[in-house]
């Protein structure tokens, strides 16, 4: 791949429907036009400062696996371990569920056929109930149609990719730029009072304002969850050192302005509480300000964006378990790469068998929940692989490094840092079940030691 591969895989990794959907959360916590504009870049730029971070590792170790490199060389095999027994079990797998059940309800809505409410098979064996739906169909035919065409080279996998990305891009600016040309229902007020986006009942405005925009930057830094993905495919770049840096750097930039814009049409589009009420803010808006046709479009657009996701993610996703696997770290199978298509086809046919599994079952969402905690504490240790590297090998070859070093990979543990916090302050029950997915990893990895010992 070149550095245009590479920034639509980046692009394509990130927008899938949280620009579409998170608009109503993120309204909810700060009531403020200006707020609301601001957390997105702010979260855009720590996710920027996150691309440029992990950048340095990937140009100095250009191969497939990505973070399962970074912490190995850091802190010891276990710790790459534990990443991809993770990405394995639940983040990537579960990641691909979740997209591909989004795909699947979307379109749902252009033929009922696949609707989630279109009960196709129920059944209860053992008195447990088992159900599957139109939407879930969907997610199995897109997940198989998209392994498939990564299945037989990098050229189809990355094609499709691309072609997906570029339709999804042209679309929510063509529908960010329409909203500009037409005159809004109500002029948002970006520069009205910070009190007026502090609720009645609270009885300070600074505490309450800060924890309104941390509650909005956890949506925001999830809706540019995937930044990263393009470091796991870097041994498929032509020059990593210069494409790696490119395609993440210019993927996030591009992706952030997309999402100001399309926040900035919201805005224009629909009032601040009609915004925080609305569960589908991308259909709803685009329709109050450009009509009925203009949302059955945007719905196509979730479609095409979601299937560009799921293109993405399957792509770079299924070279994680190579490198693991030729560890002795992981199912031998796993390793395989097709003598003729140069593919990783057991670990992408394997977890996506993972992924379907999980889409039926209906359990991605509530294992995803339990891995978010152990999954940023991995991402704490991964950007502190740039310090850690550093300092215990500074004579290792860094055809890129991190501009602004050390304040921008400073920046991305600080963000890391506080949604930790965030997560573990709102769901504490979950986070503590997710650290028991990491425990798990132990006897795993002990079992794979010894195994590749023998």
């Amino acid at each position: 791949m070149g550095p245009l591969d590479a920034t639509l895989l980046t692009i394509g990794a990130i927008v899938g429907t949280g620009i579409f959907l998170t608009g109503s959360q993120i309204a909810s916590a700060v009531p403020h036009a200006g707020l609301i504009v601001l957390v997105w870049v702010v979260g855009g730029l720590f996710t920027l400062a996150g691309a440029l971070t992990l950048a340095e590792l990937g140009a100095a170790f250009p191969f497939a696996g990505g973070l399962y490199h970074y912490l190995k060389e850091a802190y010891g095999p276990l710790w790459g371990f534990l990443y991809g027994w993770l990405a394995f079990l639940v983040n990537m797998s579960g990641g691909i569920a979740a997209v591909a059940v989004g795909f699947g309800i979307y379109f749902g809505r252009m033929l009922p056929y696949f609707a989630e409410e279109h009960v196709l098979l129920s059944a209860h064996p053992f008195g447990w109930s088992f159900a599957v739906n139109g939407a879930q169909l969907a997610a199995v035919i897109a997940v198989v149609l998209l392994t498939a065409v990564n299945h037989f080279g990098l050229g189809p996998g990355a094609g499709a990719n691309g072609l997906v990305t570029l339709i999804k891009v042209v679309a929510i600016v063509g529908f960010a730029v329409a909203g500009f040309c037409v005159m809004p229902h109500e002029t948002p007020q970006y520069f009205a009072p910070l009190r007026d986006a502090v609720p009645t009942t609270a009885t300070s405005t600074t505490p309450a304002l800060l924890l309104g925009f941390v509650a909005a930057m956890i949506a925001v830094l999830w809706a540019y969850d995937g930044s990263i993905g393009l470091t796991a495919s870097a041994g498929e770049l032509r020059r990593p050192a210069r494409d790696l840096p490119i395609g993440l750097g210019v993927g996030v930039l591009v992706v952030v302005v997309m999402y100001v814009a399309m926040n900035v049409m919201y805005l224009r589009a629909m009032p601040l509480g009609e915004i925080a009420a609305s569960k589908q803010v991308g259909t709803d808006a685009v329709t109050a300000l450009l009509g009925r046709n203009a949302g059955n479009l945007l719905t196509l657009a979730v479609v095409v964006s979601s299937f560009g996701c799921l293109a993405s993610t399957i792509l770079y996703s299924s070279r994680i378990y190579v490198p693991m696997a030729r560890d002795g770290l992981f199912f031998r199978w796993a390793g395989y790469v097709h003598p003729r298509w140069r593919t990783p086809v057991g670990g992408l046919w394997m977890q996506s068998a993972w992924a379907i599994v999980l889409t039926l079952s209906g359990k991605y969402e509530q294992l995803y929940t339990f891995s978010i905690f152990a999954s940023l504490l991995i991402l704490l240790a991964a950007g502190s692989a740039v310090f850690v590297l550093r300092r215990r090998r500074p004579d290792l070859p860094r055809p890129y490094r991190v501009p602004g070093y050390p304040f921008v990979p400073i920046v991305f543990l600080v963000s890391v840092a506080l949604l930790t916090i965030a997560t573990l302050w709102d769901a504490p029950l979950e986070s503590l079940s997710g650290l028991l997915l990491l425990v798990l990893g132990l006897p795993a990895f002990l079992f794979w030691r010894r195994k590749s010992a023998r």
